[in-house]
């Protein structure tokens, strides 16, 4: 390859078949993006380039003969570049994903059923803690109940010291969640 070959597939060109080679972006000069939302989008445009390059490549190989050996190399050349890139713009993101979600995927199952499962998994189990504190909730009702037939005395100083406690615990939480100057703390989000 000469050097106008050499600069046509580094930097995208028209290749064989009819189909223009994409120019791939060169993220070193870019400035640099802190979004996560912005750099998975990168991410993903990034990817969507490589499966074009790797169709392009499909067809070119489909069709080979001595005459598309440059266009070949040239895709490939722009493969790589998109791969580099890629392999950059992924550095930003920080995504965990479980390990069940690649084993499905490993199966030939849909990833989504993990997500399903899980939901699943947590209503069933939010289920049996409602249905325990519930349940906590009537023997207590229960126990007061019969406490006050026999002790009510002792029922209603319960009750009392109970209120008095629960004002006082009301009234730490908004003294712990209130300023100097009187705005409320608000938790940042994570």
């Amino acid at each position: 390859m000469d050097t106008s070959q050499n600069a046509t597939a580094a930097t995208g060109g028209s290749g064989g078949n009819g189909v223009l080679v994409p120019q791939t972006n060169d993220i070193t000069g870019a400035t640099v993006v802190d979004d996560p939302k912005q750099n998975l989008n990168e991410v993903n445009n990034s990817i969507q380039k490589i499966l074009g390059l790797i169709h392009q490549l499909y067809l070119t190989v489909s069709s080979f003969n001595a005459a598309s050996q440059l266009p070949l190399l040239q895709r490939l050349n722009a493969l790589v570049i998109e791969l580099d890139n890629m392999a950059k713009l992924s550095e930003k993101c920080n995504i965990q994903v479980p390990m069940e979600v690649f084993n499905l995927i490993d199966d030939g199952k849909n990833p989504d059923e993990f997500t399903r499962d899980v939901i699943n998994s947590c209503i069933a189990k939010n289920q049996i803690t409602k249905g325990r504190t519930d349940t906590f909730k009537s023997l207590r009702k229960h126990l007061l109940e019969e406490l006050e037939e026999t002790f009510p005395d002792e029922v209603e100083s319960y009750r009392e010291i109970r209120a008095a406690s629960a004002s006082e615990t009301k009234r730490l939480a908004q003294a712990q969640s209130i300023l100097q100057n009187g705005d409320m703390k608000v938790k940042p989000e994570p």
